[in-house]
């Protein structure tokens, strides 16, 4: 351990008390990579003012603007600085990749390799009005992200990108120590400077608990209400007891505003005649984990926990609702029966 580079002064205090080589490694490693670029993002959408289409669409049929590009190819170049991690793939190329075209480093235990699935900016229809977008990486420790279990997702980072860049990052090991930090799950967020500065401005995010001072509810998806009797009764229910309407359209910062005011409940229901749009492998699980990680619940189109099922392929979807614990069951209650 002695001959081991030192842990970075942004990593909150509860995760420094004999941190895992799996932790050291992702924190010394890849996460200061991938800040990088997601602070590269910010800057690069500070100065896009013209955002286009670029004629070109992903292999899931979304047409491409010239920010997705410069996004993905920032986060692309990122990860080739990363020994650690061995196959990425993202929204805008969705298919498992090995990021150092074959060469495994020798340097690199079996136990420290990673492999990577991200959104390089999420909220491209929001983007053109100017408001905050995000950006989505979830960490997974081996070699592949497809076939195992979630828990194997080990890290989740978002990037928040409005007039302040930062990032919200949870961290949580299934394998590692019972009782420490990164066992029970951690989530945090730091803000983003200029020449890569980052420091640490909540070192310990946590939902509230009950009696709640304001309540918040984000429906996406609320034209499904006009078919969905449940749906309508539910937002109908939001309403009446006085909740804050506080919805962006913009997955990242809706769930940050959660995060920061302690309470809030995001529904997206998926229509049976219409397929799911949230991409479980990019969206989905990445945020279940942060949620999950700050003390709350999140779950599927079923209303099953997001992380209970593996991902087989890049182009799964599905629905998620996720806040409060509370607010979330009673959700379940209403839509799911």
């Amino acid at each position: 351990m002695a001959s081991r580079s030192p842990l970075p002064p942004w990593l909150p205090p509860q995760l420094t008390q004999s941190p895992s080589p799996t932790l050291h490694a992702l924190s010394t490693s890849l996460l200061p990579h991938l800040f990088s670029a997601i602070s590269q993002i910010g800057a690069t959408l500070r100065t896009s003012h013209h955002v286009s289409l670029v004629g070109s669409a992903n292999s899931f049929g979304d047409d491409q603007l010239n920010v997705d590009v410069a996004s993905e190819n920032l986060m692309r170049a990122a990860l080739a600085k990363c020994p650690l991690v061995v196959r990425a793939s993202s929204e805008e190329d969705p298919e498992e990749k090995e990021v150092h075209q074959g060469e495994a480093s020798s340097a690199v235990s079996s136990d420290e390799r990673l492999s990577v699935a991200f959104d390089p900016l999420d909220g491209s229809s929001i983007i053109a009005p100017n408001w905050a977008v995000g950006t989505i990486v979830g960490i997974w420790k081996g070699e592949t992200t497809l076939g195992k279990n979630p828990r194997d997702q080990i890290c989740s980072v978002l990037g928040v990108h409005g007039p302040r860049t930062t990032v919200i990052v949870a961290i949580r090991e299934a394998d590692a120590p019972q009782g420490s930090a990164s066992a029970e799950g951690v989530c945090f967020e730091l803000g983003l400077g200029d020449n890569d500065k980052i420091e640490l401005l909540n070192p310990n995010i946590k939902l509230s608990s009950p009696p709640y001072k304001t309540r918040y509810f984000a429906p996406a998806n609320l034209r499904f209400a006009a078919d969905s009797p449940a749906y309508a009764s539910l937002i109908s229910s939001f309403i009446t007891k006085k909740y804050t309407l506080r919805y962006c359209g913009g997955l990242v910062p809706d769930l940050g505003h959660i995060l920061t005011k302690g309470h809030g409940v995001y529904v997206n229901p998926v229509e049976s005649a219409s397929k799911a749009k949230l991409r479980r492998l990019y969206e989905v699980l990445p945020i279940g984990l942060v949620v999950e990680c700050a003390g709350g619940k999140a779950v599927d189109e079923d209303g099953k926990d997001v992380l209970a099922k593996e991902v087989q392929g890049c182009d799964e979807r599905g629905g998620i609702v996720f806040g409060n614990t509370d607010e979330v069951e009673e959700v379940v209650k209403v839509l799911m029966g």
